[in-house]
Order: C-alpha cells, then structure tokens, then sequence
C-alpha cells in the first residue's frame, strides 16, 4: 500500500529523487537543489557519538511478571502483587569493543533491563556477571583505557591490560570469570544477568534491606570455547543480536527467572566482608535467592538506531521503594551514566519514545535544549508556584543511610574477612578439572602475549594467592607458551 509522495522534512513534495539539479545537461549542481542539499547534511549527522562502553549491542522489548510476595521488603508499586505486569526494554552488549565490533569476543556483557512503572522508569543497569573488575569508579576511565585502543598502536594491547589487573589484585575475581566457560557467552539468550552492584529496598514501614538482582536464564547456559568464538566472530559478527531477533521472530520468546538476595540492613556494618564491594558475591548459604519475577523478550525493536542506540539507562533512575547502596562504584555511575547521555544523545534524551516514561507523564520544569518538543507548552517552569505546577511529595524514594567521620580519600571499609583473593580461589576451587583446564588455557594464552617479565609475574602471583595450585599450573602454561 502507497504511503503517499515522497516529501523533504518540511512536508513539501519531492519532483525528482534520481537526479540533482544542475546548471544545463552535464552541467555544475546549483546550490538551490535543496532536496539534495537537505539529504547530504542529514546523512552527515545520521550518527551519534556511540558509547564510550557497551556500543556494541542490542535489545528488545518485553514483559516483567510478579512471581512472589516481596512487599515485605519493598513499596515499589510495580511489585505489589503477584501476577502484575509491566513493561520492559533490555539491552544486550560487549564492554570493549566499538560499535562495529564482533559480537563473540570474550568480554562481560552489558545486561541493562528498564521498567516502564507506574511510578516512572526504573533502570537496573548490570551485566552478566555478579562482580566486577575494580570497586571504586575512580578507577573506571583507567581501566576502561587499558581495554580500549592503545593511543600509540591503535590496538588493544596485552601489556596494558594485564599491567592494569596485575596493579589491581582486585581484579582477579572478575578475570577468573572471564577467562572461564562463561567469558563467551554462546548468544544472549544463554546466559544469566546481575544487578552486580548492592542496591537498597525498603518497605511501607521504612525497614531498609540490601538486595542484590539475579536473573537466570530459562533457556539454559551456553558458552562457546575460543576457537570456536575466533570462528564464529569472522564468520558472523552479528551473531548474538541475529540471535535474538530471530528467536523472537519464531515466537521462541527467552525468558528469565528473576530473583533477590535479601539482607537485613542490620546485618552489613559486622558482615564477615564489606557487602557493597562490587568484586565480591554474597555466598547463596548466607542469603538465600528468592524467586521473586519472570522476565519474558517477545517484541523487536522496529528501528535498530532510534530504540537500541539512542536508549539510555541509569542506575539513578529509581521509584519508590528502592534506592542506591554505599557502593562506591554504583555511587559513581549514578553520575557517570546520565552525563554520558546527556552529552551522547543530548539534554532532551528522555523526550524519545524508547525513553519516557509510559504509565506516567514526566513532570519537571526543565525546558530547551537540543531535541526539546515543547511537551510543556506555555506552562510555568520554576517551584514552587501558584499555577498548578509539579511539586514535591515530600516522601524520598529511600531510607537515609547514617554516616559517621571525617571527608577524605577514604578506602573501601575492611571488614574482617576482606580479601582480594579469596573468592577467586573459591570459584576455581568449585570448577571442574576440564573447567580448570580451559581456564588456565585462555588465561595462559592471553599472558602468553604480553612482552615485559615483570607484568607477567605479577599477574600469576596474583592466581597464586588465589589458589596455589592456580597459580603453578597457570605459570608452566604460560612459560611452555613463551618458550
């Protein structure tokens, strides 16, 4: 069916779209020709600055289902009852690589999931892994930097990245994740999500509880080996976002059991380590998960650029009932991933569809801006006022947390069992010998490639800390690897 003539952005129909306006036959384009003149410069800026981090990615819309009572624990009006629904958009995506990346590297996996609540948007912004590499955000752009292009080759170094895990022994949790079974995912479909960060939920009554997000897929956990994923990545690229789209277009739609370990907020100050350090899990035998939701994929995004690349997601975003923890590095990307956007995608970002809020219009007395819609017309822009403006409810989202001390450069508070070690040496320990074997495989292999001495060393002392037998094992691989 005919949609009607080709028109410019102004509406004015188009006469000729084969050819350009020129002065006489073979003669100069005229600068008049404003069809063309308007295609050439909109085809200039069709691109935004992609992401620093997580570019290259993908997502669909669906549908997050109540499960369990948690009203016990939360006020959060989208888990009030069991059987409620609401709405939900996921992006998928690689952490290093730019947006014309491979989708099967190894890599952790962006896993950001927003709700669309009746109280506004919630964004819970994790990846597929429970830790991560550092604990404190002031780190973040030095870590990211040793991931990223080298500014002197234009390639990621090894010498870089292992200078920096071996610098950082808290890293050796989440690199032992990454160079294990699970450091490739075999699709998005086939591997669990994490809120990663400890979040804050808190009741009707104003109890406080620490919780952390689980989301384990349905479909079954499916790796791929290196060989297998250097393979796929040449062959097919885009293979996890084909993936996906094309299991929801069979209607195969993937599903989630989602659920929460919960804490008494009484309990973190004596925990036997700092529960809001990012490169630590909190073992199932001291908190429990309980299953709280389902999460079902079962719509594509009709337009890959408008609704996955201009998608924005930030920890800030909270609704009643749930709110930050002391973790240091949640802490800083309730700054960092807002700002990425607005400077990205630009002040008014939250204007798009794939952005606002959908149960709930956005009331606030911002105005302007690059892509303002003028949503507000002529009304007030300032509070409080005496026209019927937006105001405060006067009821925060979350507890207030006590704090005590002095300001300063402070470390992450020890508790009594804190150690950068000690829980990488338990997930090798928990690993079969043929997991064992391809860890020290991938890692050795990776080792293998950086030039000084001195890095290597201290990286397998950090393995050897560890696990002793990780660390002799990984050290003959690499040796037998360098000659």
């Amino acid at each position: 069916m005919t949609q009607g003539p080709l028109t410019t952005e102004a509406g004015a129909p188009v006469a000729d779209n084969q050819n350009s306006e020129t002065a006489g036959i073979g003669g100069p384009v005229l600068l008049q020709d404003q069809h063309l003149l308007e295609k050439l410069a909109h085809f200039n800026r069709e691109r935004i600055p992609e992401r620093v981090v997580h570019a290259r990615g993908a997502g669909a819309y669906g549908t997050f289902t109540v499960t369990g009572d948690v009203t016990p624990y939360t006020r959060a009006a989208f888990l009030s009852e069991v059987g409620k629904e609401t709405e939900v958009f996921l992006r998928f995506s690689t952490v290093a690589g730019n947006l014309g990346a491979a989708d099967a590297v190894r890599d952790p996996r962006g896993f950001a999931l927003k709700f669309y609540t009746e109280e506004g948007n919630y964004d819970l912004v994790g990846n597929n892994t429970p830790v991560f590499f550092i604990r404190d955000a002031i780190k973040f752009p030095d870590f990211i930097h040793t991931q990223k292009r080298d500014p002197y080759t234009g390639s990621q170094e090894a010498d870089n990245v292992w200078d920096f895990w071996s610098l950082s022994p808290e890293s050796t949790h989440q690199v032992t994740w990454l160079f294990g079974d699970r450091g490739i995912p075999a699709g998005y479909r086939h591997m669990d999500g994490f809120g990663s960060h400890t979040f804050q939920w808190n009741n009707e009554a104003g109890e406080v509880f620490w919780v952390k997000y689980h989301f384990k897929t349905d479909q079954g956990i499916r790796n791929l080996t290196q060989a297998e994923a250097n393979k796929l990545a040449g062959e097919d690229p885009d293979s996890h976002q084909r993936d996906l789209r094309q299991a929801i277009e069979r209607g195969e739609y993937p599903t989630w059991t989602v659920g929460v370990q919960i804490m008494p907020a009484a309990d973190a100050a004596t925990y036997r380590f700092n529960p809001f350090d990012l490169t630590k899990v909190w073992p199932h035998a001291d908190y429990p998960v309980i299953e709280f939701g389902r999460l079902e994929l079962n719509r594509n995004p009709e337009n890959i650029f408008a609704e996955v690349e201009q998608s924005i997601f930030s920890p800030a975003h909270f609704v009643p009932g749930i709110g930050p923890s002391p973790d240091k590095m949640l802490q800083g990307r309730l700054f960092g991933y807002g700002d990425a956007h607005r400077y990205r995608v630009g002040i008014n970002a939250d204007h798009l569809p794939v952005n606002r809020p959908h149960a709930t219009e956005a009331r606030t007395h911002s105005r302007d801006g690059y892509l303002y819609d003028g949503r507000h017309k002529g009304a007030k822009n300032y509070e409080p006022n005496s026209f019927g403006g937006p105001h405060q409810t006067d009821r925060p989202l979350w507890q207030p947390v006590a704090v005590t001390g002095l300001t300063g450069d402070h470390p992450t508070p020890v508790h009594a069992e804190d150690n950068d070690f000690v829980q990488a040496g338990n997930l090798y320990r928990l690993m079969s010998e043929d997991e064992k074997g391809r860890l020290i495989d991938n890692l050795a292999g990776s080792l293998s490639q950086v030039s000084r001495d001195d890095i290597v060393e201290r990286a397998v002392n950090n393995f050897r800390q560890a696990d002793g037998d990780f660390g002799k094992r990984l050290e003959a691989a690499v040796q037998a690897l360098r000659g």
